[in-house]
């Protein structure tokens, strides 16, 4: 399939809900990922990005995700627009998951984390204006301060919980040992990471812990940034302020690997009838149904066809043989290249 050709929709799905672990809130079985309508996927359209929102709204998703540093708080802003404009049940049923904690500069380069308690009250304070909302559902640092205690940075969200600034705590991209420490000092919701068919580092330790203590998952990455969506292309060219144009699996002699295992993918999903993101990520949704649905797929759609087709893997059913088919094509670390640069990695507390 080519970028242009019409993708699978289903307009008429209907999405179930799911517990965000034993503490959390109940939420949509697709949450929306808002970054790239502001950030590093290139231009975007800011009214398509707004009327994607409404319609993730309208058929059921009420999980929206973002981070106060995307764009500098554009991406927030932009989301508090489409609640103010979206119809009220909607926007009563909207939550939000907001990441903080990057420190950019105004040329947009990335100065650190900041995990100070103070800072994290600061950081707070700015997310619920730009978003025009009175609490934030549920609220993380998007990489360990390294310089700052978990437990510090942990403890000053349940101050905003006890406030009713924030209503959950959630956790991003930390390894099993700082999962433990963060839940020993308050209720964890869940823990945001990356987790797809070719990003699978979780299962070895990470997931069984926030199994063990009954800690959600909300996965980012499920079509690793469009590269097994089906839709990507080796003769694409990437834009000057698309960040894919950095990212390992995306270059030379990677890139092309990386789309061979797509091609597997994709006779597997033409056998089910489904296209290439739907059974990407179906399987997604396939690995938390075994374990009491407490993995929760974000998906990254800026228009809504895409959304459509997303929308449309909830209708996917797979089977244990389906399971094995796809797990055969596309191996774990079958994937050629690492998930960011290696100065960001480096920032991975869950790599470590």
């Amino acid at each position: 399939m080519t970028e242009n050709e019409k993708t699978p929709q289903n307009p008429t799905v209907s999405v179930p809900t799911r517990p965000l672990g034993t503490t959390g809130p109940a939420v949509s079985a697709l949450g929306l990922g808002c970054m790239g309508m502001s950030a590093l996927y290139g231009d975007a359209d800011r009214a398509e990005s707004i009327a994607t929102i409404h319609a993730a709204l309208d058929a059921g998703i009420t999980l929206l995700d973002t981070g106060d540093f995307y764009a500098m708080g554009h991406n927030e802003m932009l989301i508090g627009e489409a609640l103010r404009t979206a119809p009220a049940a909607a926007r009563e049923k909207a939550l939000t998951s907001v990441k903080f904690g990057a420190l950019r500069d105004p040329d947009g380069g990335w100065s650190g984390y900041d995990g100070r308690p103070a800072a994290v009250k600061n950081f707070a304070a700015y997310s619920l204006q730009r978003l025009g909302v009175d609490h934030i559902d549920v609220y993380r640092i998007a990489r360990l301060d390294p310089d700052v205690p978990v437990e510090e940075t942990v403890g000053a969200i349940a101050e905003l919980v006890e406030k009713g600034h924030v209503r959950h705590i959630g956790l991003s991209e930390v390894g099993a040992e700082t999962i433990r420490r963060a839940a020993a000092t308050a209720p964890i919701a869940d823990l945001q990471i990356e987790y797809s068919l070719i990003s699978r580092g979780i299962e070895e330790s990470i997931l069984p812990t926030t199994r063990e203590l009954g800690i959600g998952v909300t996965a980012y990455g499920v079509l690793s940034r469009g590269l097994i969506s089906g839709h990507f292309t080796r003769d694409r060219r990437l834009a000057a302020n698309d960040f894919r144009g950095m990212s390992p699996r995306f270059q030379g002699d990677n890139l092309q690997h990386n789309l061979d295992l797509v091609e597997r993918l994709r006779k597997i999903a033409e056998q089910k009838g489904v296209s290439v993101a739907q059974i990407a990520i179906a399987w997604v949704l396939a690995r938390g149904a075994q374990h009491g649905h407490d993995i929760v797929p974000l998906v990254g759609a800026r228009r809504r066809d895409r959304l459509a087709e997303a929308l449309g893997a909830l209708d996917v059913t797979l089977d244990a043989g389906d399971l094995a088919s796809i797990e055969e094509a596309v191996p774990a670390d079958a994937a050629a290249g690492e998930r960011y640069p290696a100065g960001q990695m480096a920032h991975l507390d869950s790599e470590r």
